[in-house]
């Protein structure tokens, strides 16, 4: 059975360029009124709306051209929004950079991308001006912050030069309008490639349909605009309704996170299950800081814990409005929401999408029973650039194959069962190692962990869980048998055998755990 929520389609028509997101809010009378907060400083829709004008006039005097990709190596701020949809206003790619990678991993962007020019942060320089001899395809940089005599073109100069005058060139809502590489929690890079229609229909369905979002609301993303989940939250939502962001260009710290809240007093605030499990071992975190300012939260990234949203609910008396979605969808597909939400669960279909619960073969399963996961929506990328297989294996006519694991219960709400590579196979019985973390999560030994297949000696595979304790609790075996014991009573069958206690788990920048990591560590591991 497919399970979907219907709307209009409303197609942007002949004009469909995205960078009109921005743009509008001149002519609706916005331009006066906030769009960016920063620790430094603020920005108004006007002054946005001209610094992007003079990044799209800028790019076109450097000689980029229309479906040049442009890569935006950039610290969250007004830069990085302007040089987004700057760069798509003139009918060139952007593509915002991960700024937590290895040098390394930027000349295999810089290169696959073939971008023509780079804007880059000066405090990021130093990530590619050891390797920019080896890209062959970059022309230029521009550097945000500082200049480099002779090596770039200072962001200032370049955007004061420019024309603060701009009419967004006309393309068809079908064209390339930027890219987004995925996170890396596979260990491998990919390119989805998203056109202009993507962005306004996320807007349309999750943020006005879903959330609510309307001018008068505060955005504050602990995710990072380079994700596709900051993306939206902290970028397109808000500028789609001529709401305020508040933009951070620091670490993703759950002290920092509860001042800038206190500060900027906005009133949803998006953040991933590890961030919220980590501002919740914070003591007194509730008396030291004001969060009456926010509607309730929101969780992507990955399944949020029971535990974790009863935890939270219990402390602060705000829901955190749980969600599935992808790099490939753009944003989030599946929700719980505001004011229903049911603890544990992804939710329902956000409407304008499709999901489905299929085997192997493609074939619906029935309700209750666990399957693969795919999804269809007008946000959907067209492909990864230069990578024919996987774009196949993902890709399915209008569908796309996620690749997690859910099972859905009568009422449309989906439960998050694990990725479908981390799916075990025990004694003839299927695990999820999401079933078993969400359990231990709950004893309160337990920061945090993460669950895993090995293969013993003969070659059969067991469950080991990496835990992570809390503060003054020491590993011993005598806890071992207690936490086997805690999941045993849930999970007769598929408690974990092995334990092994850590100071912390391998994330990516963006918080998800990297089982794969975890796996590749292990001798004998399976997937």
């Amino acid at each position: 059975m497919v399970l979907m929520e219907r709307s209009p389609k409303r197609h942007m028509g002949v004009s469909a360029n995205v960078a009109k997101v921005l743009y509008q809010n001149i002519s609706a009378g916005r331009e006066n009124k906030t769009a960016i907060f920063s620790a430094e400083t603020t920005w108004t829709y006007g002054e946005l709306a001209r610094l992007a004008s003079r990044v799209g006039n800028g790019l076109k005097h450097l000689g980029v051209e229309r479906e040049n990709r442009v890569a935006l190596l950039l610290v969250d701020g007004a830069e990085l929004v302007a040089s987004f949809y700057g760069a798509m206003a003139i009918g060139a790619v952007p593509v915002p950079l991960n700024t937590s990678l290895a040098t390394a991993d930027y000349e295999f962007l810089l290169n696959h991308s073939r971008a023509r020019l780079a804007i880059v942060s000066a405090t990021l320089f130093y990530l590619i001006g050891p390797i920019r001899p080896q890209c062959l395809q970059l022309r230029q940089v521009v550097l945000v912050g500082g200049s480099r005599s002779g090596q770039t073109i200072d962001w200032q100069t370049w955007t004061d030069e420019a024309s603060p005058e701009l009419v967004p060139v006309e393309v068809s809502p079908d064209e390339p309008a930027f890219w987004l590489y995925s996170s890396g929690s596979t260990g491998r890079l990919k390119a989805a490639v998203h056109l202009h229609r993507a962005i306004p229909f996320t807007c349309r369905q999750y943020a006005q349909q879903v959330l609510e979002l309307g001018d008068s609301d505060i955005c504050f993303s602990a995710a990072k605009l380079f994700h596709a989940y900051g993306l939206g939250n902290g970028m397109n939502f808000p500028l789609f309704v001529g709401a305020a962001t508040v933009l951070w260009h620091g670490p993703t710290l759950p002290e920092a996170l509860f001042e800038l809240i206190s500060r900027f007093h906005p009133t949803i605030f998006f953040a991933t299950p590890a961030l919220f499990v980590g501002m919740l071992a914070l003591p007194d975190a509730d008396k030291k800081h004001d969060l009456s300012s926010l509607r309730f939260c929101v969780s992507a990234g990955e399944a949020l814990p029971a535990s974790t949203f009863e935890r939270w609910r219990d402390r602060f008396g705000l829901e955190i409005v749980d969600g599935i979605g992808s790099t490939e969808m753009l944003h989030i597909f599946i929700s719980n929401r505001p004011g229903r939400c049911v603890a544990g669960s992804s939710g329902q279909v956000v409407p304008g999408y499709q999901a489905k619960v299929v085997e192997e073969s493609g074939a619906p399963v029935s309700s209750g029973e666990v399957g693969d996961l795919w999804v269809s929506g007008e946000s959907s990328a067209i492909g990864y650039w230069h990578d024919r297989a996987r774009t196949q294996a993902t890709m399915r006519g209008e569908w796309v194959v996620t690749g997690d694991k859910y099972w859905r219960d009568e009422e449309g709400y989906f439960q998050y069962q694990g990725r479908s590579d981390d799916m075990l196979k025990v004694n003839g019985v299927w695990v999820s190692p999401i079933e078993l973390e969400n359990i231990l999560n709950e004893h309160p030994a337990v920061a945090e962990c993460a669950v895993i297949g090995v293969r013993d000696e003969d070659e059969l595979v067991q469950v080991k869980a990496f835990v992570v304790l809390k503060p003054a609790i020491d590993g011993s075996a005598g806890l071992v048998r207690q936490l086997q014991k805690f999941v045993r009573l849930r999970a007769p069958q598929r408690y974990p055998r092995i334990f092994e206690f850590v100071e912390s788990l391998p994330k990516t920048a963006t918080g998800k755990i990297k089982r794969f990591q975890l796996r590749q560590a292990e001798t004998g591991a399976c997937s």
